[in-house]
């Protein structure tokens, strides 16, 4: 039986967490977001410059809100749109989209380009892509140009008051390690060796984004790559997953958390927070009808065997719903299944982020920005 002290203490339990609610919403819809990485989170770099790797025809955005293609590589919103839509922000434009001018400038940018890695040599087939060095020069470039708007004592502010998503890991191996058959990379390192050496590169990478004030950085590990559609059309004859693939990925992940954790250690705070798409991916790869999917094996767009040869172009196969596939093309997920992965940014447990979700995150530095 509730005495009125209980009530009480209820009542202003609830009131407390409103007003933490309120407070993250208030933050968080002010707070910059910034993108690095691949063609998962790139919204459109790649469509100013001359390579292959490139999202910008249709039937790419299908499903977006303007029904046309717009560098993302999903039939409708990628991660990044999701997590702004999430924290209540507006999305973060291509920072060499001309239009990102002025106060659009405050939102945030997305540095991303697909057909990049850790590795400066991941991705050479794709030539004109914008490697890690230049994502971050562009970054320091996007603090020079915010300074003339509101002062730098202000963009220090803006910076260190961000949120950082960061992902990369995937291409070293599909575009680079396992690329062709004795690939220079898998000539100079066995397997077991090539992960702790990428691994200490991402730290560098990392360190170097820290030493530009950046605070809260999501940082995502690859997804299951030996799944995809691509290396399935490629290695699977009857479904199976590229053993090889899954052995890389099962090798990196771990090796990527214990790295961030070491990380925060050395740094005394909860910086980095690594995002492990692997396990969410998993989840309805393993078991797709439980997440509304028909299937996780044949991509929504493209040809041949699972649809998973070549690009998804106006001439490939199109599935008539984009929902019920787990992916759209053959390497990347559909907008359904980028919403399960943000879904486990936004709440999941610390299988599917570590040390803490995005919405702790967002409570805990609402109440110490405020």
């Amino acid at each position: 039986m509730l005495t009125s002290k209980s009530h009480c203490l209820l009542f202003c339990l609830s009131l407390l967490a409103i007003i933490l609610n309120n407070f993250a919403l208030e933050a968080d819809a002010a707070r910059a977001f910034f993108v690095f990485g691949d063609s998962l989170v790139d919204n459109g770099n790649n469509n100013y410059l001359a390579t292959t790797a490139r999202a910008d025809n249709y039937p790419y955005g299908v499903d977006y809100v303007t029904q046309r293609a717009t560098g993302r590589f999903s039939n409708g919103y990628n991660i990044p749109d999701l997590i702004s839509q999430a924290i209540g922000s507006e999305a973060t434009l291509p920072y060499l989209n001309p239009t990102l001018t002025g106060q659009k400038l405050l939102v945030g940018a997305n540095f991303a380009s697909a057909g990049v890695g850790i590795l400066n040599d991941t991705g050479v087939q794709f030539a004109n892509i914008i490697r890690m060095p230049q994502q971050m020069a562009y970054f320091e470039q996007y603090k020079q140009r915010v300074s003339g708007i509101i002062g730098q004592q202000e963009t220090e502010r803006l910076v260190s008051q961000s949120l950082t998503l960061m992902t990369l890991g995937g291409n070293d191996f599909v575009n680079n390690y396992y690329l062709v058959p004795f690939s220079a990379r898998s000539r100079q390192f066995a397997l077991p060796d090539y992960v702790p050496y990428i691994v200490s590169e991402y730290r560098k990478i990392l360190m170097n984004l820290y030493e530009m004030g950046l605070r809260r950085v999501l940082v995502t590990g690859t997804g299951p790559i030996g799944c995809v559609p691509a290396e399935l059309a490629q290695h699977s004859r009857n479904g199976e997953c590229s053993e090889q693939l899954q052995t890389a990925a099962g090798l990196f992940n771990p090796q990527l958390q214990q790295m961030l954790d070491s990380l925060n250690q050395e740094i005394g705070s909860h910086t980095f927070i690594g995002v492990n798409i692997r396990q969410t991916s998993i989840d309805f790869i393993s078991d797709p009808a439980r997440y509304g999917f028909v299937t996780s094996k044949i991509a929504c767009c493209g040809q041949g065997p699972y649809n998973g040869i070549g690009l998804c172009t106006p001439r490939s196969n199109l599935c008539p719903n984009r929902d019920i596939y787990a992916f759209w093309d053959p390497f990347h997920p559909s907008e359904k299944a980028n919403r399960l992965i943000v879904q486990q940014i936004m709440t999941g447990s610390t299988d599917y982020i570590s040390p803490m979700n995005l919405s702790t995150i967002m409570a805990l530095d609402a109440a110490e920005y405020v």
